[in-house]
């Protein structure tokens, strides 16, 4: 189908390239990346990797360098990378006819078998449809042929995939890394079947998704249909054919795969210019707001000996200045000491830097600052305590007393960083303005520590966001808060936090609305998403490029509520449009968890207590192969005895549509309120 060739599209680029900004951001060749040679009779399949924001921002994204190197250690397939082009050059693309390319060989993205999608967020999606289009390929999945690309979608922003459902064959729900290689093999049989029959259009496409849904983990989105009530609401996501399953279940790898050590090393700055080490996936706390945290359960840690091997030869190969140690929870897993200790040894001389970029206070140690001092350059130390006040810190499951965090804060001037940044978050269930006075309050408490320390070269950066109640969460029947109750909360801060020493930034509460209805809505989003898309919305992450006014107008057009799907509360009973996809936890359990939300309820870590979330048991049946070292949560499984959760029914009072009383302040304040319990309560069962 294409008729542009990899030399058309590198004379085309010499001509243009010098008119955008940042051209190396198209024009591949970095150090380590790969090329392989397309006329090689042993390559059967070819992927696209495609990260729907710009270079920057993309060619650090873990998930997408994993499977570029995972890929291209077969010698039968290759990967080469694309990434959504800035404004300037698309321009420049759309007038001169430059189809969107691979940077390694550049060939035009209809040249591939398979174009794959990393979705780590929602404010990508509309970036997708530019991608799509740049290529030469139909938004919709329904109007390809069998010569375009099959176009698929993984990561976090799948867990949802209803929204974005019309634009792909296929969405990966959980981890890419075995599945990506049965996806390539399905698509390979198709395309040679095709090659022997001459029927295509319509009956093609459906083999091609019928195969795929056969594949455990793959959600096939032209292989269901929604049905809804007479308000609007979801009544269930039918299957139309046997292949595909009611409910699909997330892929989940029981060993991670070995780290990627040859990073491509980019010729420009990007966001996170170092080399990363996934050193634990998963997490064992339990914060009710966290998607991630739920997601990617159960907990797996990468060994030591495997991690430092991976540092040595990163130095070797890619000459990066800092290592960052990834993991949800970095300072939680269970040797991070002895191998910050370690790396020090090995490369201290090196003046390496290393990055624990997600500390939890309660499990930092001083033992662990002293390590990091050693080798980290001493510019800021970041926590997230999400919650000022220790009621607050029960309601969403992070507790974490104030006078911990203060003595922690000491222990980091002490020893020579200059900035806090700390993380905090409105819009929580029950939150009041008290709440939210306590994080200026604990914000200049901090302040004050450090300035008797350092005097004042002691700063306090404050990052405040609004919650977006995500799928998969106890917190997926809240709704997000209010515009004048989230605007009024903005402004108490901006007053509050002022002065020498204090920074403060806080996201633009529009921004965050469009995040809220992508990541709640239905199939119905799709039509939204294209006509926010065709009147300007593009590249919404980006502050000076964000268009609310075109996701305003697209509503309008599609006849569409955004604070129907933001801001509404959903009743326990209401079907969810994510209810078919299964991230491997009991509904039980979150409803369970909503209701310890109300009730300010704290939960021990699960490595301390099992609370029966159902991860374990769930692939352990599914999987029965597997071996139960590849699925005990550490400790637990090895000796630590599972101990029991009290689940003794608590009155709630309830709003008429039987979602919670918001106020927290229940009947004394709100008479009109009716007292109930949750619609359905099942009582949790000790284990997995």
């Amino acid at each position: 189908m294409n008729q542009t060739t990899p030399k058309q599209i590198t004379r085309a680029l010499d001509r243009v390239l010098h008119k955008v900004k940042q051209p190396a951001r198209y024009t591949g060749g970095e150090l380590n990346s790969i090329v392989k040679d397309w006329a090689d009779p042993r390559i059967r399949a070819r992927v696209a990797l495609a990260f729907p924001d710009i270079y920057e921002l993309g060619g650090s994204n873990l998930g997408t360098a994993l499977l570029y190197h995972l890929i291209n250690q077969r010698e039968d397939m290759l990967a080469e990378r694309v990434y959504c082009p800035w404004p300037d050059f698309e321009e420049i693309m759309r007038r001169d006819g430059i189809p969107l390319y691979g940077l390694e060989t550049r060939h035009s993205v209809l040249d591939f078998d398979l174009y794959a999608f990393s979705l780590p967020y929602e404010q990508l999606y509309t970036n997708v449809l530019t991608m799509l289009d740049l290529a030469g390929i139909p938004l919709r999945a329904e109007e390809r042929t069998a010569d375009h690309p099959v176009v698929i979608a993984g990561g976090s922003g799948c867990y949802n995939p209803e929204p974005m459902a019309a634009f792909f064959d296929a969405m990966v729900i959980g981890e890419g890394e075995e599945v990506i290689f049965e996806v390539i093999a399905a698509v390979e049989q198709w395309r040679d079947d095709g090659r022997r029959t001459t029927d295509d259009g319509a009956e093609r496409r459906l083999s091609l998704w019928r195969r795929l849904a056969r594949i455990p983990g793959v959600y096939v989105p032209g292989l269901y249909e929604p049905v809804y009530a007479a308000d609007g609401t979801l009544l269930e996501t039918r299957p139309l054919v046997t292949d595909a399953p009611a409910e699909v279940m997330k892929r989940v790898v029981t060993v991670l795969p070995e780290p990627v050590t040859r990073f491509i090393v980019p010729n420009i700055d990007v966001v996170h210019n170092r080399a990363a080490i996934e050193i634990m996936r998963g997490c064992t706390r339990g914060c009710r707001f966290c998607q991630a945290g739920m997601i990617f359960r159960p907990v797996r840690e990468r060994p030591v000996e495997e991690v430092l091997r991976a540092v040595d030869e990163m130095i070797e190969h890619c000459g990066f200045e800092e290592v960052s140690f990834l993991s949800l929870s970095s300072s939680d897993y269970s040797y991070v000491e002895e191998l910050v200790r370690r790396t020090m040894e090995r490369h201290g001389e090196k003046k390496l830097s290393i990055g624990l970029p997600s500390l939890r206070i309660e499990s930092f140690s001083v033992d662990l600052m002293d390590l990091l001092e050693k080798g980290r350059r001493r510019s800021g130390f970041t926590f997230a305590p999400e919650a000022a006040t220790d009621r607050l810190r029960d309601v969403i499951n992070k507790p974490i007393a104030s006078d911990d965090l203060l003595k922690t804060a000491e222990e980091v001037y002490r020893r020579g960083w200059t900035t806090i940044k700390m993380y905090f978050m409105i819009g929580h269930p029950t939150q009041t303005l008290e709440d939210v006075q306590a994080i200026a309050d604990l914000s200049k408490a901090v302040l004050a520590v450090g300035q008797r320390v350092l005097g004042r070269k002691a700063n306090v950066r404050i990052g405040v966001s609004t919650l977006v109640p995500k799928p998969h969460t106890p917190f997926q029947w809240v709704p997000m808060e209010d515009e004048r109750v989230i605007k009024e909360q903005i402004d108490l801060l901006q007053r509050s936090l002022r002065g020498p020493g204090i920074h403060f930034t806080w996201n633009d509460p529009n921004e965050t609305l469009v995040e809220a209805f992508l990541t709640r809505g239905d199939r119905k989003l799709a039509d939204v998403i294209q006509r926010a898309w065709q009147l300007g919305a593009k590249l919404d992450a980006w502050g000076d490029q964000f268009r609310f006014d075109a996701w305003q107008q697209a509503f309008v057009d599609c006849e569409q509520d955004m604070n129907w799907y933001a801001r509404r509360a959903r009743p326990l009973d209401e079907t969810l449009p994510w209810e078919h996809i299964s991230a491997g936890l009991k509904k039980e359990f979150l409803m369970q968890e909503y209701v310890h939300t109300y009730q300010g309820g704290v939960v021990d870590d699960c490595r301390e207590h099992c609370f029966s979330c159902g991860i374990l048991g769930f692939f352990k049946e599914q999987r029965r192969d597997a071996p139960d070292d590849g699925w005990a949560c550490p400790p637990l499984g090895r000796g630590k005895e599972r101990q029991p959760v009290d689940v003794t029914p608590i009155p709630l009072y309830f709003n008429d549509d039987m979602s919670p009383d918001r106020t927290g302040q229940f009947a004394e304040r709100v008479p009109q309120r009716r007292q109930g319990t949750v619609a359905k309560r099942v009582e949790l069962e000790t284990g997995d």
